[in-house]
Parts: C-alpha cells; sequence; structure tokens
C-alpha cells in the first residue's frame, strides 16, 4: 500500500481511485468509492460518472448504472454525454442484453459515437450474434473507417457463426480500402532488460526451452480442462497444425519466458501486449495462472487482465474500453502529482484509506 501525505481527497484524488478500480476491474469497489465519495461531502463531476458507470459495466452492475446514469441530470445538474451514454451501452452489452443494449443506441438523444457501436460489437462477439455484429460494424465502418479493429472483430464473429463467405467479404473489403491489422507483439521485464516476442518468434536463445515447456504447460493444462479455441485459425490447415498456431502466439510466450525466469520465490509476472488478447491466449492463461499457481498481470491494448487461481479480473469480458479516451484526454492536462498518483492507482495500489482528507 501506498501512502500518501501530500495530497487532498478531493474530486481528483477520488476520480483516480475510482477510475483504476474500473480499469483493474473491480466494479463493486468502484461504486464503493463513489459512495463514499458521496458520503464524504466531495462533489463528482463528468469523469466521476464516467468511471462509476465503467466499474458497474465491468461487474455487470445493470440496476445500478441505470441510477446513477438517472441521477446525473436529476440530483447533481451534470448532463449526461455520448460517452456516458456509451458506458451504459457498455453495461447492458456486457450483461448479454444485447437488444436492449440495440434499442438503447437507438434512443439516445445524442449521436451515438464509436465507443458505443463498439461496446455492441464487442459483445456480439463474446454472445455470438452475427445479426447484430454486422448492424454495429456497419456504423462503425462509417464513424472510423480506418480502424482495423472492427474489421478483424466483425471477421472473427462472422467465421464463429461459420460464414466463412460473409468473412472472407470482410477481409477482401480490408485490403480493398488498404487497411491492415498491426502485427501483434508481447514483452516482459526480467531484471532489467525488456524483452519482446512476435508469433512464431523463435531466434531467441532460450526458444527451445520456451516451446517445450509450453508443450508440458499444455499437456497439464489439457488434463485441467483446457480446450485450444480454434475458431479465428485459418480454415485450410489441420486441426494439429491450428493448435499450433495458437501455441507460438506472442502473449503465451512472454508469460512462459517470464515463468521460466522468476527468481527469488516470486509470485507474480507482467506481460504487456501492444493489441488486444486473443480468446484462446485469454483461456490459456487462465490456465497456467492455475496450474503454476502464480499471479499473472497482463496488460492488452484496453486494460489489466489480472489472472489468479484460474479466472481473470475482467471476468472473460475484455472487448472494450470507454475509459481508455478520457483516461488520455484527462492525465494530459493534470498535474505532475495526479498523474503519478494515477500511476502508482493502475498499479493496483489503491489508496482510498491512506489519502488525508480534506
Amino acid at each position: 500500500m501506498w501512502r500518501v501525505g501530500s495530497f487532498r481527497r478531493d474530486t481528483i484524488a477520488w476520480n483516480i481511485m475510482i477510475l483504476a478500480n474500473s480499469m483493474h476491474g473491480n466494479g463493486e469497489e468502484a461504486l464503493s468509492l463513489f459512495h463514499k465519495m458521496l458520503n464524504s461531502g466531495v462533489k463528482p463531476n463528468s469523469i466521476t460518472f464516467t468511471g462509476v458507470l465503467s466499474g458497474c459495466s465491468h461487474s455487470r452492475l445493470v440496476d445500478e448504472a441505470q441510477s446513477i446514469l438517472s441521477s446525473m441530470s436529476r440530483d447533481y445538474m451534470i448532463e449526461p454525454d455520448a460517452d456516458h451514454y456509451s458506458c451504459m451501452v457498455d453495461v447492458l452489452s456486457r450483461s448479454g442484453q444485447l437488444k436492449k443494449a440495440y434499442e438503447f443506441i437507438q434512443e439516445m438523444p445524442v449521436q451515438p459515437t464509436a465507443g458505443a457501436w463498439g461496446a455492441l460489437l464487442g459483445a456480439c462477439r463474446v454472445y455470438k450474434n452475427a445479426d447484430l455484429g454486422k448492424i454495429a460494424a456497419k456504423r462503425l465502418f462509417e464513424i472510423e473507417p480506418e480502424n482495423p479493429g472492427n474489421y478483424v472483430l466483425l471477421s472473427n464473429i462472422l467465421v464463429t457463426a461459420k460464414l466463412w463467405d460473409d468473412a472472407s467479404e470482410i477481409r477482401e473489403m480490408m485490403r480493398d480500402r488498404g487497411i491492415f491489422k498491426m502485427p501483434g507483439c508481447s514483452w516482459t521485464q526480467v531484471k532489467n532488460k525488456v524483452y519482446t516476442f512476435v508469433a512464431g518468434y523463435k531466434e531467441h536463445n532460450k526458444s527451445d526451452e520456451i516451446y517445450s515447456f509450453l508443450d508440458e504447460l499444455g499437456e497439464k493444462m489439457r488434463l485441467a480442462g483446457y480446450m485450444p479455441n480454434t475458431d479465428y485459425v485459418l480454415q485450410d490447415v489441420d486441426q494439429e497444425e491450428k493448435e499450433q498456431v495458437l501455441c507460438s502466439h506472442s502473449e503465451k510466450l512472454a508469460v512462459a519466458f517470464g515463468i521460466l525466469n522468476l527468481k527469488g520465490g516470486g509470485s507474480s509476472i507482467r506481460v504487456f501486449k501492444n493489441l488486444r488478447v486473443c480468446v484462446d491466449c485469454h483461456t490459456a492463461i487462465k490456465f497456467m495462472s492455475k496450474i503454476v499457481g502464480l499471479r499473472i498481470t497482463l496488460r492488452d491494448s484496453l486494460r489489466f487482465h489480472h489472472f489468479n487461481d484460474g479466472n481473470c479480473s475482467c471476468r472473460d469480458f475484455w472487448c472494450t474500453s470507454i475509459l481508455e479516451m478520457y483516461l488520455q484526454a484527462w492525465t494530459s492536462k493534470c498535474c505532475g502529482g495526479c498523474v503519478m498518483l494515477f500511476g502508482y492507482s493502475l498499479m493496483g495500489n489503491y489508496i482510498a484509506d491512506t489519502v488525508p482528507k480534506a
């Protein structure tokens, strides 16, 4: 726990704690902090509501989110903007209420943003709804036509639904528009050196050891119930080749390398990835955390994933994060102390009970 002696527990301090907990998937804690903030007499602002609504989405607190959204203009004279409404779409989407989420978008009093449609599209992947996925993706192609993630996500939804021709059309559309997916890479730090991995990477001096360890761990994972998810692997190779492709994904290589180099009885490793963690790797790392008895933190392009004892803090729903836009803009305007405080909070050092009262 990190003690802060130079910060007042003002709106900014409360926002930092709420936002950090929301990003880490601690929705109940974010909601609890929000109520503590109100009880302490500190007035919330627009960012406060973004944080707590996002926390509600991660923990699927639908009724609580609806109540908070309604209270904004009624109790605090803060008119919800497009991003607050997008958070509510995210809440409904993550809870599996896709039809309600779509209807909510259509009835929003403001123009829906990419955040709203992206939340719905991400949920369509999780809940395998190709029809709504097509609708959400079509709107996203209009709003942000250069974003490759939307095309890839829709393609994956269509592949899962075995709509091969439709999926091929999306890939062709990407090629025709000159849109390419950024190559994925993952990295981890051992001692004072950062090691970077890409899919299929075998140039590392410990590659043989890494792949051997993954093979050995893979057998234990299968015995524990792990089944490789090959839905998104190219269809022109056999099942064994598909599983080999999955085994060489960058995040698995980085996690394996981190485990092999864990010294001094450490109990956790940290890995970073420039893209979203893939579906199979997410499942695999959950099994890894249980089998090796380690806490594995993976920070992908959208959020933190804390894997521990076979579970993940994101509760297996990680496709979108409304908070990202706010955090990038907000921290750029904050003082150095706020950014430092926020950085500590993001690494899991929550300070709700240690910040001196104003």
